[in-house]
């Protein structure tokens, strides 16, 4: 399970890191801690791949180190852990039970908890 910290904790991160940082530096660290997710990066390196593509076409081995830090991203992006899976499951699992038994469609539990009509 991964760990929450607070806003003083990630000022402290930042502090941290910010003395190895010049003055504009440290601003753009300041809005870099404002951005969630990893949306940003994944387009950030999607650019800079078809810029390599263009200006380096026989780099080949550079492009595939960054067509995988990109798969490496959206996989990330992607990933839920196992409570979002559960809840997810029980939402879908409520919505068929909503949905399917009005419409007359019966529904059991098969093999390892799946629905099943």
């Amino acid at each position: 399970m991964g760990r929450t910290r607070d806003r003083g904790a990630k000022d402290q991160a930042q502090s941290f890191y910010a003395l190895a940082l010049s003055e504009a530096e440290r601003l753009e660290l300041n809005d870099a801690g404002c951005v969630e997710g990893v949306d940003d990066e994944i387009a950030l390196l999607r650019v800079r791949l078809r810029e390599l593509a263009q200006q380096s076409p026989q780099r080949i081995d550079l492009q595939l180190d960054l067509a995988n830090a990109i798969a490496r991203l959206v996989k990330t992006r992607y990933q839920i852990s196992s409570e979002q899976k559960r809840s997810l499951k029980a939402a879908i699992t409520k919505v068929l039970e909503e949905v399917a038994v009005p419409l007359g469609i019966e529904l059991g539990v098969g093999v390892g908890g799946t629905l099943r009509r």
